[in-house]
């Protein structure tokens, strides 16, 4: 379907022609006139899809010409660098526009949330933001959401998952109650549908591709005790031309422990994480955006906070707990049908793990073992056809 098939205003079209948008994506086919007919809406839909836009398009056409100096539109994420991707779009798409977008979320010294605040004065259509910073502005008095005629919860799933849960209802009852309600999330637990009861009304529904990573995505394994893991990374990266990399780990302390391993083999690789000041991310991520930064590490927390065109290799140094966090970082690459390389290290403790991944994506990956050089790989257990005991590993004989 071609974005000229929505009933889209013509200086949002000329936008999109300008910015190379031809095709819409299966997202943004069902949930765009859904949204243009004034229903509230729950989207099921992982990173990558188009979600973004899938909101945005018809927001920015429903806003256009609009002459109030009040908040129209609340979009809620769950972190500041999703929140700074929101707003560039909005940039992007809305450039013949006229329509006004204040990015708010926390991190950097006093004179960001002072920017903030003055900002609001001059007025806005659009704020993006991060709940505990909106928060802020409302209970001192910066922000008035009188005007607010759509809501926004975008990932907000992870919004969950980050015990944003009271901070989202608390900025609903400040919400006018007549308002049209858009809820995107990449996963459909109890608890998104027990916000989506008390949020929307007579919401339509949308699912679209969850759990299954994109067929342009090389999916491989190695069999790799934690000890071997940073000689084969050093060892795939070395001996491979990749322009772009992230690698994933489980905690921010091994990012930042692979991160010096990495400098000190003389691999340029830099690790964003918690503990960095918000400055410190914006300059590691603008670096990597721009690549003059080859390799990001990082954990979770980048998976869905990040939208870089041009990643050609994903590596789970560590295999995630959640099957879900699987596709959200593999995700990462073969962005704009492109292709992509994702590979997992497996190590004699992530049978059961990746057992449950694999039965998400419903496949067999292929698994190798690590270069002579570097040893004995930990032996890898199938589990039987039938309902058998759990895959696991079992060391080679001899294996201490």
């Amino acid at each position: 379907m071609n974005f000229h098939d929505f009933d889209f205003k013509e200086r949002l079209l000329d936008g999109l022609d300008a910015m190379g948008f031809e095709k819409a994506t299966p997202i943004q086919e069902q949930a765009i006139p859904i949204i243009l007919e004034g229903h509230d809406l729950i989207a099921c839909a992982q990173t990558g899809t188009g979600k973004t836009a899938a909101y945005l398009l018809p927001l920015l056409n429903q806003l256009t010409g609009s002459e109030s100096d009040q908040v129209k539109a609340i979009i809620i994420a769950p972190t500041r660098e999703l929140a700074q991707q929101i707003d560039q779009q909005v940039e992007g798409f809305g450039y013949f526009l006229g329509v006004s977008c204040i990015p708010v979320f926390g991190g950097g010294d006093g004179s960001a949330y002072d920017q903030q605040r003055k900002a609001f004065e001059t007025g806005a259509d659009i704020v993006i933001a991060t709940p505990g910073r909106l928060i802020s502005h409302l209970v001192t008095g910066n922000l008035k959401l009188d005007g607010v005629e759509y809501l926004v919860l975008d990932e907000a799933d992870r919004m969950l998952d980050m015990g944003f849960y009271e901070d989202i209802i608390r900025i609903i009852q400040k919400l006018p109650k007549k308002r049209q309600n858009l809820l995107f999330s990449a996963t459909m637990p109890p608890r998104i549908r027990e916000l989506a009861n008390k949020i929307l009304h007579e919401p339509r529904e949308i699912s679209i591709a969850i759990s299954k990573p994109a067929a342009n995505i090389v999916q491989q394994c190695y069999l790799a005790y934690d000890a071997q893991k940073t000689a084969l990374l050093q060892k795939i990266l070395n001996t491979s031309d990749f322009q772009s990399a992230i690698i994933f780990t489980s905690t921010k302390d091994k990012a930042k422990s692979l991160e010096r391993e990495m400098q000190k083999s003389g691999i340029e690789a830099r690790a964003i994480h918690s503990d960095l000041e918000q400055a410190q991310r914006e300059e590691v991520m603008l670096a990597f955006r721009n690549k003059k930064l080859k390799y990001l590490i990082g954990t979770d927390i980048v998976s869905r906070g990040i939208d870089v065109d041009g990643i050609e290799l994903v590596v789970n140094y560590d295999v995630p707990p959640d099957p879900e966090d699987y596709i959200h970082r593999i995700g990462r690459t073969a962005r704009a049908e492109r292709n992509g390389i994702a590979i997992t290290f497996i190590s004699d403790k992530d049978g059961f793990k990746f057992n449950r991944i694999e039965a998400l994506i419903e496949r067999e990956l292929p698994k190798f073992q690590v270069p002579p050089s570097l040893g004995e790989s930990p032996e890898y257990k199938s589990r039987p056809a039938h309902n058998g005991p759990r895959k696991n590993f079992r060391r080679k004989p001899g294996r201490r």
